[in-house]
């Protein structure tokens, strides 16, 4: 009776205190190869963002955030564990060809481990890519710290908008769809089109927050749109009906990709619409970004709908517009509405702000700060290393950013570029000639930053 009592008084204690002195549930939701200039807040004028919109006008707008790389899993692998792609374990998209490369390590501490051994029910709904069955069983989901999971294990899998099945935890959920010529990893195109797969793993993460409104949570929600579905070539941007767009002389890719973002943009307001509902509005932030720039597959061109705005470059690129990516963080009476701040963050930053939102220490030697001074508007961040990609899709290359300088290296024994951010975000004018000095410090800064990974091998000339 007296234990009860005491538990009692506790909740009553904890509900009594503002908003800002509770753990805040925590929700990040990442698009997959969304452009910076997707947004009609950014600038878009071909299609539509309204929920969007409305939730950069209620929250912060942040137009110099950055994924952790230019392709889905390494820039995932940064996001959950804090650490950049010269020295994670998953430093692009290995495929079968060697699984255990786009795996996180068992000893590696997730955002979502972390935030399962403070408290938080965790939830992964949609694509993961960083673990699956057949070798990569150190990064699947259950074993990374989400306690529940619904979606795609595989990032080709996930290709397909209609698969035959989903995975819950480990178990294979078959759907309606037929995919006649499904590969080992369920990649496809379906020749019956019955249930599409974005519907329901919204409907999955709308429906985790119904069921743990009463406990911190976090809600890590992954929809594959609008990623294209590359089996499936010219017929690769995959969507139910055209919405709003059916009736638009466009071409059917352009008319079928602003459809999709439709989509995503209704389901964003689906859910900030249920946060509110639950009373939850004030006791959740909520992070809105993409994996990486726009693509050029499915029979999509970018350059149509300038998905990339005023950056040089899309996905597969070290250029800004392959990494610079929409980033929006919403939370009444935590983050000031209205707000639009060019400071300078990235994935890598997520677990450290993670780890303070929730009052817990984050594992050591992470390359990301903890940048709550920057969502809420007061303080200031700790000084941070700088920021840096590899990618070793075609060959090796690098970018780093310190302050306002870029340098950006598109082979092992190629010779730096180097852009002035600040008066060129567009990277059209290579400084590296005319300032020496930084170029230097700045390739000094971009060999130190990384190690070498015997799954990720360099090759050097004369090597």
């Amino acid at each position: 009776m007296i234990t009860r009592l005491v538990v009692c008084l506790l909740l009553l204690l904890l509900l009594a205190l503002p908003a800002q002195a509770r753990r805040p549930n925590l929700v990040f939701i990442l698009a997959d190869d969304l452009g910076w200039g997707d947004l009609g807040c950014q600038g878009q004028t071909r299609f539509a963002t309204p929920h969007l919109d409305r939730m950069a006008a209620e929250g912060v707008r942040f137009t110099q955030a950055y994924a952790g790389s230019t392709v889905c899993a390494p820039s995932r692998a940064v996001l959950m564990t804090g650490r950049h792609t010269g020295r994670a374990s998953v430093r692009g998209n290995a495929g079968r060809a060697n699984p255990q490369a786009q795996a996180l390590r068992a000893a590696e501490v997730s955002v979502a481990r972390l935030l399962q051994d403070a408290g938080y029910r965790t939830g992964l709904f949609g694509k993961w890519g960083l673990g699956d069955f057949g070798g990569a069983e150190t990064g699947l989901p259950w074993v990374q710290g989400f306690d529940e999971f619904f979606g795609y294990l595989n990032q080709r899998h996930a290709h397909n908008y209609y698969p035959s099945h989903l995975w819950r935890d480990d178990r294979r959920v078959p759907l309606r769809n037929v995919v006649p010529d499904e590969d080992a990893d369920g990649a496809g195109e379906a020749a019956v089109k019955a249930e599409y797969a974005h519907d329901l793993i919204a409907d999955e993460a709308l429906t985790f927050i119904r069921r743990h409104r009463g406990r911190p949570f976090f809600l890590h929600f992954t929809p594959t749109i609008p990623h294209a579905n590359n089996e499936a070539r010219a017929r690769g941007m995959e969507v139910p009906d055209l919405g709003p767009y059916a009736d638009r002389d466009w071409p059917a890719p352009q008319r079928a990709h602003a459809a999709m973002i439709h989509r995503l943009d209704r389901d964003v307001g689906r859910l900030l619409d249920l946060l509110r509902e639950l009373g939850l509005g004030r006791d959740t932030l909520v992070f809105f970004s993409s994996d990486n720039g726009p693509h050029r597959e499915g029979g999509f061109n970018p350059e149509w709908s300038d998905s990339n705005g005023p950056l040089r470059g899309i996905k597969r690129d070290l250029y800004e517009g392959g990494i610079r990516v929409p980033m929006l963080v919403w939370g009444p009476g935590r983050v000031p509405a209205g707000r639009v701040s060019d400071a300078a963050w990235w994935f890598a930053d997520f677990p450290p702000t993670a780890a303070a939102l929730a009052g817990v220490r984050p594992p050591a030697g992470l390359d990301g700060v903890d940048v709550t001074p920057l969502l809420t508007g007061r303080g200031r961040p700790p000084a941070r290393p700088p920021l840096y990609w590899e990618f070793h899709e075609g060959g090796f290359k690098q970018a780093l950013r310190e302050g306002h300088w870029k340098a950006v290296r598109l082979a092992a024994d190629a010779p730096l570029e180097l852009y002035d951010l600040n008066r060129d975000p567009g990277e059209a004018h290579n400084l590296a000639a005319a300032r020496p000095d930084i170029a230097g410090r700045l390739a000094r800064l971009m060999d130190e930053a990384r190690t070498d990974s015997p799954d990720w091998p360099v090759k050097r000339p004369g090597r």
